[in-house]
């Protein structure tokens, strides 16, 4: 009598799913749901969300996941927490402040070298400037001088003047009344600020010819004359990298602007 042939039996297919099946967090579900409907309008300015325990209850989470969520979307900009039984969680818009901080942690992260952050000075400055002779105000213009007079009397107050000088390139920014480009600047300029020593640029004469070329910025935002702004910015900027690098550019010797 033959035995029976063998039958082989398919070999199991290994698809994969280990590699890209990626199941999400509960506190990642939750975050981008209240996400979406703040950033969608569902949930707009001033509004309370649900406490941790009602938020527990309609989506069946943990508090500890409805916590880790609430964290989140805190860390974001999108809403801010207030402890006290009066208190919550109130949706809120994220601002330039919140955009400076996300950029700083990408600028620290990477390791951003000066030079690649003067670089993108010289390309947003300029535009900066150059909007803000078309939009500025009177009280642009009270703020810019202000701050210029603070850095002409706190020359011999490096603290003080280095705030100050910070202050202004914000400001001029701010004039521009673009919020991306004014969180954006706000980060690399203090990024900037504490990335550099300032021994290089520690002399009057460097801090004079700083005072006035702000002062002909100025002098062309003022005067609405938007191409005489980015011209002037850009040769503000352009003059710091020299004395900062040399006309070769490269690492930094050090100093601050």
């Amino acid at each position: 009598m033959s035995a029976e042939p063998r039958v082989e039996k398919p070999s199991r297919l290994d698809v994969g799913l280990q590699d890209t099946l990626k199941v999400p967090r509960a506190s990642d579900v939750l975050a981008d749901h209240l996400r979406s409907k703040i950033l969608g309008g569902e949930l707009t300015l001033g509004m309370l969300l649900p406490t941790e325990r009602e938020l527990a209850e309609q989506s069946g989470m943990g508090r500890s996941s409805v916590r880790e969520a609430l964290k989140t979307l805190e860390i974001q900009g999108l809403i801010v927490t207030r402890p006290g039984r009066s208190g919550g969680s109130e949706v809120v818009l994220p601002t330039p402040e919140t955009l400076a901080q996300s950029v700083g942690v990408f600028i620290r992260g990477r390791r951003v070298l000066l030079p690649a952050l003067i670089e993108i000075r010289e390309i947003i400055e300029p535009a900066c400037a150059e909007l803000a002779a078309q939009r500025r105000t009177d009280a642009d213009l009270d703020q810019l001088s202000a701050l210029n007079e603070a850095m002409r009397s706190g020359m011999a107050d490096t603290p003080a003047y280095l705030a100050a000088n910070v202050r202004w390139h914000v400001r001029v920014a701010v004039a521009s009344h673009n919020e991306l480009l004014a969180g954006v600047l706000m980060a690399i300029s203090q990024e900037v600020h504490a990335g550099t020593h300032i021994r290089k640029l520690d002399d009057r004469r460097v801090r004079d010819a700083t005072v006035h070329a702000h002062e002909l910025v100025c002098e062309a935002i003022r005067s609405r004359d938007s191409e005489l702004a980015r011209v002037r910015m850009l040769q503000h900027i352009t003059a710091y990298r020299k004395e900062l690098f040399g006309d070769a550019g490269g690492e930094p010797p050090g100093g601050s602007d």
